[in-house]
């Protein structure tokens, strides 16, 4: 299966992964809308690429999360495809004295948003396809993320009973794993020593020809495939 012809939405879609996911869709003549909290970031992605239409929305706010719902049914009603992407990670401990109200944040956007919005855009007859991008760190977390590990674990869980659900409305679920990839997520310089995203980008889009619903590359697909104890020697080497 190629993904070609088709109106996409991807959160966050004006860096990182996002960005990677944009601008191969374009490359195979699809339209795009991405929407983020930075207009400034999303102008620049417009105007390298002039097709994409863009919207400023904060996922963090239900108010945001359902405007842009509204919007959509009522500019681009005929929306394909729901890529939920957009996500946060702060690197933290639980002794930190904003622990709580950051890993609240992460919550917000890593949960409770692609919950909310998944449940808003089910409802679009033009529906076909919902993305979810969750971590290879769903399966063994990295104690420095904790709270975003968890979030991780909790939206590929997620994702499989989605898959499960949505089968009733021929609705497909496809869960893009990635591992640490050179992005500025966390913060500036903590990825450099990780693979680019287009090499990434690369080997899930050959997967997704393949028909394959759950995209890895490199440490996720050890992971995806790993047993109890691979995962426990794995937790260990990371957390060192």
């Amino acid at each position: 299966m190629k993904i070609t012809g088709k109106k996409i939405l991807v959160t966050g879609g004006a860096s990182g992964i996002g960005l990677g996911l944009t601008e191969r869709f374009i490359s195979d003549n699809n339209t795009l809308i991405i929407c983020g909290r930075r207009e400034s970031v999303l102008k620049q992605v417009q105007s390298k690429f002039p097709q994409v239409i863009i919207k400023t929305c904060d996922l963090a706010a239900e108010t945001d999360r359902i405007a842009l719902y509204k919007w959509i049914q009522e500019e681009h009603p005929d929306l394909n495809i729901l890529v939920n992407n957009a996500g946060i990670q702060n690197w933290m401990a639980v002794t930190d004295d904003d622990f709580y109200s950051k890993a609240m944040e992460e919550i917000e956007i890593n949960i409770k948003a692609p919950i909310h919005l998944t449940s808003l855009f089910i409802n679009l007859k033009s529906l076909e396809t919902v993305m979810n991008v969750t971590s290879g760190l769903s399966f063994t977390p990295l104690v420095k993320v904790p709270v975003y590990s968890a979030t991780k674990a909790f939206f590929h869980s997620f994702t499989l009973s989605l898959r499960k659900l949505l089968q009733s409305k021929n609705i497909d679920v496809i869960e893009i794993i990635p591992p640490a990839l050179n992005t500025d997520l966390g913060g500036k310089g903590l990825h450099d020593f990780a693979p680019p995203v287009s090499d990434f980008i690369d080997s899930i889009f050959k997967q997704i020809e393949e028909g394959n619903k759950a995209l890895t590359f490199g440490f996720s697909e050890n992971m995806v495939k790993a047993g109890p104890e691979e995962l426990k020697l794995a937790f260990e080497r990371m957390n060192n």
